[in-house]
């Protein structure tokens, strides 16, 4: 499963932003994604996911980002409104399938206060 991430970007606080990530390869193997970040000198964090049915969320997110999927296109988007210098970091996508996790390269968000 390859994943290619994009759609981050410099962006002033309260602002939104849209990040996309498209999967390609073996995807009938994958059973959830999600977004994950890591800021500077921190441990990466889950922001949102999917697995089946559930969604879920890192608590600092909730009610601000919202993570969708488009089947046809093997997308996952994650919407990011009411922005917070906090958020800044490198924000990556993940797979989880049968066969292992997969990760993509990486997309930076900034946000400015």
């Amino acid at each position: 499963v390859q994943l290619q991430a994009s759609g981050g970007g410099l962006v002033q606080a309260g602002g939104s932003l849209k990040l996309s990530c498209a999967a390609s390869g073996n995807i009938v193997s994958v059973r959830g994604m999600g977004w994950y970040r890591q800021a500077p000198g921190q441990q990466r964090e889950m922001v949102a996911s999917f697995n089946g049915g559930s969604t879920y969320y890192g608590d600092s997110v909730k009610g601000r980002f919202t993570i969708s999927r488009d089947s046809a296109k093997n997308t996952v988007y994650l919407q990011m409104n009411s922005l917070k210098p906090e958020d800044t970091g490198v924000y990556y996508c993940k797979a989880v399938g049968m066969l292992g996790s997969y990760w993509g390269q990486g997309t930076q968000v900034t946000v400015s206060s």
